[in-house]
């Protein structure tokens, strides 16, 4: 079976790079899936799980925005942050989860409020990432 080269790479440096048979992931347009000869594209990417598949294994990072580039052959993935499933701290990341809501509960102001949302969605992101609930 034909295979992608997939490059995971953070300003921390690179966290995932193999081949696969597909990769899925949602972007700001929706849920995007990629196989091998894929038409060269480049898409932001939301908050969410990267999806690595191949045959009947498939592996998780949690990416916290960044972007996708696609070339036929290769996938590439400039995240701002990444983890691969086996490597989040799940205690950690609930921690990050309750500080998160308790700061939406405070309602502080409009740019409070838009910080404490999003690092809800990244802490959500790596518990689902963790605990693989996709």
């Amino acid at each position: 079976m034909k295979t992608l080269k997939v490059n995971i790479v953070t300003p921390d440096g690179p966290v995932y790079d193999s081949e696969v048979e597909m990769v899925s992931t949602k972007a700001m347009s929706g849920e995007l899936g990629i196989l091998p000869g894929h038409i060269p594209m480049v898409a932001p990417l939301q908050i969410g799980a990267v999806r690595l598949k191949n045959g009947n294994n498939t592996e998780l990072v949690a990416v916290s925005g960044g972007f996708l580039e696609v070339r036929p052959e290769q996938v590439t993935i400039l995240a701002q942050a990444a983890e691969k499933a086996e490597g989040i701290d799940i205690e950690r990341a609930k921690e990050a989860k309750n500080r998160a809501e308790s700061r939406l509960q405070a309602q502080q102001g409009d740019l409070d409020f838009r910080r404490a949302e999003l690092a809800l969605k990244r802490a959500m992101n790596r518990i689902n990432v963790s605990e693989r609930n996709f």
